[in-house]
């Protein structure tokens, strides 16, 4: 006859199973938390903003599952293409345990390029105009620009007016000239792959970056679109200075719809 403690035991066990298989099953399947690590992705998100990434937007991939990189490639399943200006959660190309997050720019198929700060998709010019000064920036104040991509979708860039050099007239990626960040050579988007760009377009290692940036990030790293902020903190305050958390939280950014 088994004892009432033994028996406590085991239903403990098994409630703790059963929970540790849910939790797996929505980080997987529905939504995974993330949080802001650096600040290439200002003014859209800062370091210190916890997010939730919806898993099911673009299908799975073997990213979808814990340690995922552990495991042979199977392609995506239940794709869905994702939509320029989507704000996505990746797998690192040159190091898939490591997650980013960055702005679709480019699509299979577009030509890419910046010239003098200014994106062209397919040579055509991406309409922006300034709105203001971003004083929040890691950094220090950068001039805050909202841009419109071709699809009509809007969104805030960081970019300091500056004095361009003249941009580059020949490029000879077999001698690894691909110009600077804000005069680069063309990009011709592969098939199966995305162009990714960070918002503080002077603080952003992304796919202007081919050798030791991102560089074009195959539809198979895609881990999900970022959806909502669910919390935010400035992070002034110790982990043992509880007095002082309600104070670090940035309240204006709670449950703020990320576009």
């Amino acid at each position: 006859m088994k004892s009432k403690t033994s028996g406590g035991v085991i239903e403990l066990a098994k409630t703790l199973l059963y929970a540790v298989i849910i939790a797996v099953g929505i980080r997987t399947i529905l939504y995974e938390p993330f949080n802001i690590p650096s600040g290439s992705m200002e003014s859209t998100l800062r370091v210190g903003d916890y997010l939730f990434v919806s898993k099911f937007s673009y299908g799975y991939s073997r990213y979808s599952l814990p340690l995922g990189d552990h495991f042979p490639s199977f392609g995506r399943f239940l794709f869905r293409e994702p939509e320029r200006g989507d704000v996505i959660v990746f797998m690192f190309p040159r190091d898939p345990s490591e997650h980013y997050i960055k702005r679709l720019i480019g699509l299979p198929g577009d030509k890419i390029q910046v010239i003098e700060g200014t994106l062209y998709i397919n040579s055509v010019a991406t309409k922006r105009v300034r709105d203001g000064v971003d004083l929040d920036s890691e950094r220090g104040p950068r001039e805050l620009w909202l841009e419109t991509l071709p699809n009509g979708v809007q969104h805030p860039i960081l970019l300091k007016e500056r004095e361009y050099p003249t941009p580059p007239t020949r490029c000879e990626r077999e001698n690894g000239d691909t110009g600077d960040a804000e005069n680069t050579c063309p990009f011709k988007v592969p098939p199966d792959h995305y162009f990714m760009m960070g918002d503080n377009r002077d603080n952003s290692s992304d796919s202007r970056v081919a050798d030791s940036g991102v560089g074009m990030v195959p539809a198979e790293n895609l881990v999900g679109r970022a959806e909502i902020i669910f919390f935010s903190t400035n992070g002034n305050a110790r982990w043992w200075e509880v007095w002082n958390w309600p104070f670090t939280v940035r309240w204006e950014r709670l449950l703020k719809v990320i576009r």
